[in-house]
């Protein structure tokens, strides 16, 4: 499978991490892992990458975090999602799919309708 290019599947990165935290709170390292297991290789996040949208989504009240301790006992801050997270994962994640769905179809060479 090709790698796309990281300026195309910039914008979903956000739902991703938000995607990520659905079942569990989770770390960052926790979640750039989840994110890793779920699409690599096409989008390969970095840290980078992550912990600013990270700030940015707690900032916006879609998660919140809290300090605790990290499988090998150090301090790490747990992110879980907020009632208007979980709003935001399954009102982006149809749209993501019905997007999804039209550009494979304009892809794959077939009719494209208004």
């Amino acid at each position: 499978m090709g790698r796309l290019n990281s300026n195309l599947l910039r914008g979903t990165l956000e739902l991703l991490v938000l995607r990520a935290l659905v079942s569990e709170a989770k770390h960052g390292y926790g979640i750039l892992e989840w994110i890793e297991r779920a699409v690599s290789p096409a989008l390969l996040v970095e840290e980078g990458t992550l912990y600013p949208a990270l700030h940015r989504l707690e900032d916006e009240g879609y998660m919140r975090a809290e300090w605790g301790p990290s499988e090998n006992n150090r301090k790490a801050k747990y992110y879980t999602l907020t009632r208007k997270g979980r709003s935001r994962v399954v009102a982006e994640s149809s749209a993501f799919e019905a997007y999804a769905e039209r550009v494979l179809r304009a892809l794959r060479g077939g009719a494209v309708s208004s």
